[in-house]
Order: structure tokens, then C-alpha cells, then sequence
């Protein structure tokens, strides 16, 4: 039977990682692709929640840039991740695992709302816990309600889903010569402006000495990996070896 290193963990998908080709929306060979990779682990059992983006269906920042009232903006960018909540849901019920979703908006007739003890027992039980609507208030990105749930759920590490393989000091796409990085510290993060999450989630990561593992998402089993502790992508860390 194979080791993990992490038991329980919570993982952060951004809406970006389900787009289809036309860059939004939700594709769902994607879709099944996470779902068969976390049903797997679950009836493995690793214990894991979920933190959704919605940025494939609406972004408040981007909507704020253009004229809208800014919270108004995010309280769409969270009902936008409730979309995408639901989807993983059904994906992953399709793969036999047993699931509940927790919005930080009550919404009773779709998804239970957040309560920290609820949501303890349902990964006690053995089910994928997927939290959406963010932390339920505008301003607060979805980076920061994934930093903030995973310290309420005790979750021993951050799995930050990307499309790129690790954190580097500038965008591999762009600069080919860009440096990655395999370990640092959260500190380095802020002060180098790197774009791992938001320096809100950043900083409560740090004071709490919560490790963040950013892995590339489109390589199958890279969830598996990160879990069984081998040394792929990028990990932050308070002290980097």
C-alpha cells in the first residue's frame, strides 16, 4: 500500500485550471481528469478538501477594473465558484466518491453552509469537503479563503494546482531562462513579489507554518505525488532546506 506523506491536506483549483479550449468555461475532460485523481486518493484514504476559483466564469478584480462596483464584482466571483463546485461535485460523484459542498453564502437548496465542525466530521467520514463562495466577503481572494480553511480543517499542507510545473522568478512563457525554484521561504515570497498566492494568504500561511505546495496540475498523478512526498514543483516553507 503506497505511503503518503499527508494525510489530510486541502487543495486549491483555480477556475483557470477547467477552462476549454476557448479559455472559458469548464471543460469536462479536465473535469473528470481532477475528479478520477481525488476519487482515487479518497478511497485511498486521504483526507481532502477543496477550495474552487472561479475565474474561468467571472473575476471580481477584473470586473472592478472595468467599472463595476467592487463588491458587487466579487459577490459574482463567488457565485461563480459555487458553479464550479457543483461541477466537481457531480464529476466526482460519477467516480463513486462521496462528497459535500459548503458555501460561505448560504444558498440551503444546493450546499450545506460553512460550518468548521461540520466540515471536520464530513473528512473524518471520509468524504472530499469542497468549499466555495470563497470566504463569503468581497475584498478576500480565493487564495486567502484556501489559506483560511486549511488552518480551520487542521490540513497538514496547501496543494496549489497551476499549470506550470513550480514557482520561478519570472513567467517561463515570457522568459525562457526564468529560474525555479524548488524550495523557499515565505518570506522570500512577499519580498520578491512572487506569484504564488496573494500576500494575505501568504502571510497566514506563515504565521501559522502551513506548507504550500504549487505543482503543475496537467501532468495525471502529480496529485499523488505531491501526497507521497516526492519532489516535484515548488514548496514554501518557513524553513527551506
Amino acid at each position: 500500500m503506497a505511503e503518503f506523506l499527508y494525510k489530510r491536506v486541502l487543495l486549491k483549483l483555480s477556475g483557470e485550471a477547467l477552462v476549454n479550449a476557448q479559455g472559458y468555461g469548464i471543460d469536462a475532460n479536465v473535469m473528470q481528469g481532477i475528479a478520477e485523481q481525488i476519487a482515487e486518493l479518497q478511497s485511498a484514504g486521504i483526507q481532502m478538501a477543496v477550495v474552487m476559483g472561479g475565474g474561468n466564469i467571472f473575476r471580481g478584480l477584473a470586473g472592478s477594473r472595468k467599472g463595476m462596483d467592487r463588491a458587487t464584482a466579487d459577490y459574482i466571483g463567488m457565485l461563480a465558484t459555487v458553479m464550479n463546485s457543483l461541477a466537481l461535485q457531480d464529476a466526482l460523484e460519477k467516480n463513486g466518491a462521496d462528497t459535500r459542498v459548503q458555501t460561505a453564502i448560504e444558498m440551503r437548496e444546493i450546499a450545506e453552509p460553512y460550518i468548521r465542525r461540520r466540515a471536520n466530521r464530513h473528512l473524518q467520514k471520509g468524504r472530499v469537503v469542497i468549499f466555495a463562495a470563497g470566504t463569503g466577503n468581497p475584498y478576500f481572494s480565493t487564495d486567502t479563503a484556501a489559506s483560511l480553511r486549511a488552518l480551520e480543517i487542521n490540513a497538514e499542507a496547501i496543494l496549489k494546482a497551476t499549470k506550470v510545473d513550480g514557482v520561478y522568478d519570472a513567467d517561463p512563457k515570457i522568459k525562457p531562462d526564468a529560474k525555479k525554484f524548488s524550495e523557499l521561504r515565505y518570506i522570500d515570497v512577499l519580498n520578491k513579489g512572487l506569484k504564488v498566492m496573494d500576500a494575505t494568504s501568504i502571510s497566514l500561511c506563515m504565521d501559522n507554518d502551513l506548507p504550500i505546495i504549487v505543482f503543475n496540475l496537467a501532468e495525471r498523478g502529480n496529485i499523488k505525488r505531491v501526497l507521497m512526498g516526492e519532489k516535484i514543483g515548488t514548496i514554501v516553507r518557513e524553513k527551506a532546506s
